[in-house]
């Protein structure tokens, strides 16, 4: 057999399978062009090994009914949204100026993410993790019935083991324990890490775990979110993730600064059912009854008196929830926009709604940190940051270390905090959840923050991004051209 001249057939084999791929890839599954074409790059530049990295990276999740409610718990969530609409018409929507204002945007998030909204909340605002875990250990210690706690990373560093021995203590003494994290955030956590709190009576589960610690075919689908719910009653939501670094304790990062919400009110109880649905998803163990998506925690009237909204998406939704909120509150702007985000990757639609607001005269802030964690990431949100200072957008760098806080603040009324960055995998790949709150007691000190964070900032002007290198040009102009998948 003549092997010299099959082998001068094996690129064209190669290119032919290459191209069956491909097209299966575009009939198959529909997707965003712009991620589309960015795959169809990876699998031409890349033939055969780039499919391989598809079915880890680029396949869509299935969305109906990813959590298996069942159809009485979906029908019981949609009544509870049904009594809330038609948003125009509740008489306390009616007689607030600012609900008023807002009610299509309220309602839009009822309808897209079934985001019940409740105005009795009371909310603390932590831009420091000193002081945010100070106060997380603190509800820890007090909880007398049940806590419930995820996060995409949890380190195995002092934070990480004083977090798990908080929860054993809490665990020996009876009270219900349920930790979930997610498998890739929290890679360096072994099994034997949590042995202990299980044994106390603590449960652990872990978001779509690896085979053997080596293969994870949904490594591109992560839950991003960040929570803990203390006795149904105190809910912790936010940017803070579980390791030293968030305590500034790491060189490489320096000081970080983050926002974090603690809320105590009726919007805790869907902050609740949200960690009650990935905790059902989570779970080994399918046979037992799962527990109901969590409205029967229905808590009493808090004291407080700020409007909060709690809206979730991701890789299951059928829309982006959490852009579009962002796009209307842009959009809704009539002063000013100030974002702080540790990726600025936005997609064309958001894009367009950021340059509608700068041609209609608002003021639009946006702040990233000068302090790179991913070189693709960090040299595409340039590119996109710099596309908008053609347009009037300040932007600013912060310095004082990294700056990882996920908050939106609209006209000084309206504010978003959570765990959503600005990008395509926040967008479309992750699972997030935000808290939107329409109280001017909020958003002014989330602003001021922003302006206290300004002091330690420099500013991107357009002479400073026009003088850049070619070579920093050409790696905007690489990372640009892999965005909608990085």
């Amino acid at each position: 057999m003549d092997y010299n001249y099959l082998i001068t057939f094996i690129p064209s084999i190669i290119f032919i399978i290459n191209i069956l791929l491909a097209v299966g890839f575009l009939f198959l599954e529909r997707r965003d062009i712009g991620y589309t074409w960015a795959w169809l790059m990876v699998l031409y530049f890349i033939p055969i090994l780039g499919f391989v990295v598809y079915l880890f990276l680029g396949r869509n999740l299935k969305q109906k009914n990813f959590y298996k409610l069942s159809a009485e718990e979906r029908d019981y969530l949609q009544s509870e949204v049904d009594k809330q609409l038609p948003i125009a018409g509740d008489e306390e929507i009616r007689h607030s100026p600012l609900l008023s204002k807002y009610a299509d945007l309220i309602e839009m998030n009822l309808r897209s993410s079934h985001s019940l909204w409740s105005d009795d909340n009371e909310i603390i605002i932590f831009d420091d993790g000193h002081e945010k875990f100070d106060s997380l250990f603190e509800g820890i210690r007090a909880a007398k019935k049940e806590i419930n706690i995820q996060y995409y990373i949890i380190q195995p560093d002092s934070l990480g083991k004083k977090l798990r021995d908080e929860l054993t203590l809490k665990a020996k003494e009876g009270v219900k324990v349920r930790l979930l994290y997610d498998e890739v955030g929290s890679k360096k956590i072994s099994r034997k890490f949590f042995q202990e709190l299980r044994v106390a009576g603590g449960e652990v589960e872990v978001f779509f775990p690896s085979l053997f610690k080596l293969v994870n075919f949904r490594i591109n689908n992560r839950n991003h979110r960040k929570l803990c719910i203390i006795d149904g009653e105190i809910a912790y939501i936010g940017g803070f993730n579980i390791g030293d670094e968030y305590l500034g304790l790491n060189k490489k990062f320096g000081y970080w600064r983050d926002t974090h919400f603690r809320i105590e009110g009726t919007s805790v109880n869907q902050i609740q059912g949200r960690f009650i649905l990935d905790w059902n998803q989570a779970r080994k163990d399918k046979s037992e009854s799962h527990e109901e998506f969590g409205f029967s925690y229905h808590i009493k009237r808090h004291i407080g008196t700020s409007p909060v909204q709690i809206v979730s998406s991701g890789p299951n939704s059928e829309t982006e929830h959490l852009k579009n909120m962002y796009i209307k509150l842009i959009l809704s702007a009539k002063q000013s926009v100030y974002i702080q985000t540790p990726y600025f990757i936005p997609d064309a639609s958001f894009m367009d709604a950021c340059k509608i607001a700068l041609l209609s005269g608002v003021d639009l802030r946006i702040m990233i940190p000068n302090k790179p964690d991913h070189p693709f990431v960090y040299w595409a949100t340039w590119a996109h940051a710099g596309e908008l200072l053609e347009y009037g957008a300040k932007v600013l760098l912060y310095e004082k270390g990294f700056l990882h806080a996920k908050t939106i603040v609209v006209d000084g009324e309206v504010s978003s905090v959570g765990t959503m960055n600005i990008d395509s995998r926040s967008f479309k790949l992750n699972f997030e959840v935000n808290a939107i709150v329409y109280d001017e007691k909020v958003a002014r000190p989330l602003q001021e923050l922003f302006d206290k964070d300004s002091i330690v900032s420099t500013e991107l002007t357009i002479e400073r991004y026009t003088q850049r290198s070619l070579k920093i040009k050409f790696k905007e102009g690489i990372s640009r051209l892999l965005s909608p998948i990085l």
